[in-house]
């Protein structure tokens, strides 16, 4: 075993204080005055791994400002999540809850419970959701502590953009081998794409796709795609094209109309059982090849509703579908006002006549705000006030 002496090998100036070595040879004084002896081989790997080390906290300026900004906004949702938390355990203490047991759904009635608004757009209205839910996803690091980016397409400034371009040119490439081998077998079964039920989507839902920001990109996009649903076999990659396209609105809101049914004399029926507006909920049942007529709890629907204008809502929808002589209308109402009522059965019978009209009325219907249920109710009274708004007099003296 050979003895190093920190005296002898300091006297070489290429020693630098401050350095990798002479940090190394610091220690080993320090060793050596504690009564500690080392190997050269010892020395060597000592020697090896600070190297290393010193190495490894080599970092490109990028990732340091990208570290930078990830713990900053580590930090951020940290602190959001604990007064998420916090916050949630105040509702479950005025609620009643154990906090254990208090999920997101109780959050959202306890919100609705304290803090009631009659604001129609929901957006308007105060939320307690989870940071994750609120803040958007900041994007992770392209690149190690070396600089060198993860992704093969970095530079070019828009990688997940030429990334699914280089899908789209893979998949017809793919199709162009499948139909070669087809061919060559004479089994050549075609079967077309259909998408007509759907549409390309717009440039801010493929920018959500891509997280990337594009411009001009989005119609060469397209175009590419489009040529690719054009080949012989582009149903095979169907799944592919249609991450890049959406189901039109018109299709989502059909795809829920209910068949008709049939009673015992072979008169096609649609009952609509959750109609409501206001504090009046009931149901509403529309019988085709009938005459016109129109009940309401048993009663005929003048002698129910005395006023003209409850009578001219709820017969609208008729009117507009030019189904007034076509169906008869029995409904059964129970709690609210004449308005309320009169509401409730109005939606009732739109949301059933979408069975018995064409897809073109039906957006016409929707145009016109007719099979659009209305959520608004009457705000509640708040304590220590006089009303729902209304505060009661303050006076000083």
């Amino acid at each position: 075993m050979v003895v190093l002496v920190f005296s002898q090998l300091i006297a070489f100036k290429h020693v630098k204080p401050g350095g990798c070595t002479y940090n190394l040879l610091m220690r080993i004084n320090n060793n050596l005055n504690n009564g500690c002896l080392y190997s050269t081989e010892v020395s060597k790997k000592i020697d090896a791994n600070d190297l290393d080390a010193n190495e490894n906290t080599k970092m490109s300026k990028a990732m340091k400002a990208y570290l930078e900004r990830a713990k900053a906004y580590d930090d951020f949702i940290k602190t959001e999540e604990n007064n998420y938390n916090l916050g949630k355990l105040h509702l479950s203490n005025m609620m009643g809850v154990k906090s254990t047991n208090f999920t997101q759904i109780d959050v959202d009635k306890a919100i609705r419970y304290l803090f009631p608004s009659g604001l129609y757009d929901k957006k308007a209205r105060p939320i307690m959701k989870h940071p994750k839910d609120i803040f958007p996803v900041k994007k992770a690091a392209q690149f190690d502590s070396t600089g060198r980016p993860y992704h093969s397409m970095f530079y070019t400034t828009k990688p997940h953009y030429y990334k699914a371009l280089y899908d789209v040119v893979e998949c017809m490439h793919l199709l162009d081998a499948t139909e070669d081998k087809l061919i060559k077998n004479d089994n050549h079964i075609l079967v077309p794409i259909d998408l007509s039920n759907s549409q390309w989507v717009n440039q801010e839902n493929l920018e959500g796709l891509l997280v990337e920001k594009i411009s001009t990109e989005q119609e060469y996009f397209i175009s590419s795609i489009e040529k690719l649903c054009q080949h012989p076999l582009a149903n095979d990659v169907k799944d592919f094209i249609m991450i890049y396209r959406k189901l039109k609105q018109s299709v989502m809101q059909n795809s829920t109309i209910p068949e008709l049914m049939y009673d015992s004399n072979n008169r096609p029926y649609i009952l609509v059982t959750d109609c409501m507006r206001k504090n009046a909920r009931g149901e509403v049942l529309v019988i085709g090849q009938g005459s016109g007529k129109i009940t309401v709890n048993g009663l005929p629907m003048v002698n129910y509703f005395k006023n003209l204008q409850e009578r001219e809502q709820i017969i609208f929808p008729l009117h507009f579908t030019d189904m007034m002589d076509r169906v008869d209308v029995e409904a059964r109402i129970t709690g609210g006002g004449p308005s309320g009522q009169s509401g409730a059965i109005r939606w009732g019978i739109a949301w059933a006549l979408r069975s018995f009209v064409d897809l073109n009325m039906i957006q016409k219907m929707k145009v016109a705000g007719l099979i659009t249920r209305d959520w608004r109710i009457r705000e509640r009274k708040k304590p220590g006030q006089e009303g729902a708004r209304r505060k009661f007099t303050w006076k000083k003296r």
